[in-house]
C-alpha cells in the first residue's frame, strides 16, 4: 500500500471519533493563527480584497476532515485546504455544504509540489512529522518557501521529543522548536514554541509542539 491510498484507507473506513488527531475544537492552532493576524506590523501587505475587507489567505496543510477551515471561514479568512485524502477533502466538503465552495480544495501529496497560489500564512498540525527521509523534507520546504509570501508566518505542529513514536502505524520524526529552525533554514525565523498536550476522542494524551516561523 502507498501513502496515498494508506490515509485514503483511513479516512474510507473510520469515523472522525476513531481518529486519534481529531478535535472537537482546533486548539492551540485557531489562537496561535489569530495571534499573528493581530500582529499588523508583521502582516505582509499581500492579502486578498474579499467583499470590501481584506482576507488573510492562509492553507492548512494535512486539513484532512479538521473543523479548523469552518473556524478560519467564519472569520473571514481566504482558505485553501490541502491534504492527500480525497475522502478527506470530501467529508469535509460534506460537512460545509454550501459554503465549502468558498475554499480551494487541494487533493495532493505535499511532497509533489502542487500547484498552490500564494498565501500569508502556512498552516500545518502533523504532516511534517510524518515525512521521515530527506527528500521528502526538502520537498516540502521547497514548496513552502515557494508558496508563503516574503514576511508570512508558518505555524508547524509536530509530535515533540517525548511524544508518540509512531502514528496512524506510520513512523513519525519527532521534534522541538530548534530542530525544526534547522530544517528550516535561514530564510525563517523562529518566534516562539509552544507545548500542547492533545487527547485522543479516546481521551491518551499526546505530547505536541507548535512553532510559529516569520519568513524573512
Amino acid at each position: 500500500m502507498d501513502i496515498k491510498e494508506h490515509w485514503e484507507s483511513i479516512y474510507e473506513s473510520k469515523a472522525d471519533s476513531y481518529i486519534s488527531w481529531t478535535q472537537s475544537e482546533p486548539q492551540p492552532s485557531l489562537s496561535l493563527i489569530e495571534e499573528i493576524s493581530g500582529a499588523a506590523e508583521v502582516i505582509p501587505a499581500a492579502s486578498t480584497e474579499v467583499a470590501g475587507k481584506i482576507a488573510r489567505r492562509i492553507i492548512d496543510v494535512g486539513g484532512g476532515t479538521s473543523i479548523l477551515v469552518d473556524r478560519l471561514i467564519d472569520s473571514g479568512y481566504s482558505v485553501t485546504v490541502l491534504d492527500i485524502s480525497q475522502a478527506a477533502i470530501a467529508r469535509a466538503q460534506t460537512r460545509l455544504g454550501e459554503r465549502s465552495s468558498s475554499v480551494h480544495w487541494v487533493a495532493s501529496d505535499v511532497t509533489l509540489n502542487p500547484d498552490l497560489a500564494p498565501v500569508d500564512i502556512w498552516h500545518d498540525r502533523a504532516v511534517f512529522h510524518f515525512l521521515t527521509n530527506a527528500p521528502h523534507c526538502a520537498a516540502y520546504i521547497e514548496l513552502l518557501n515557494k508558496t508563503l509570501v516574503s514576511g508570512g508566518h508558518v505555524i508547524l505542529a509536530t509530535f515533540a521529543p517525548d511524544g508518540p513514536k509512531k502514528c496512524s502505524g506510520l513512523p513519525v520524526q519527532r521534534y522541538d522548536g530548534l530542530a525544526l529552525e534547522d530544517e528550516l533554514g535561514d530564510s525563517f525565523s523562529r518566534i516562539k514554541t509552544v507545548p500542547a498536550i492533545h487527547k485522543t476522542p479516546w481521551g491518551h494524551p499526546q505530547s505536541f509542539q507548535y512553532s510559529i516561523f516569520h519568513k524573512l
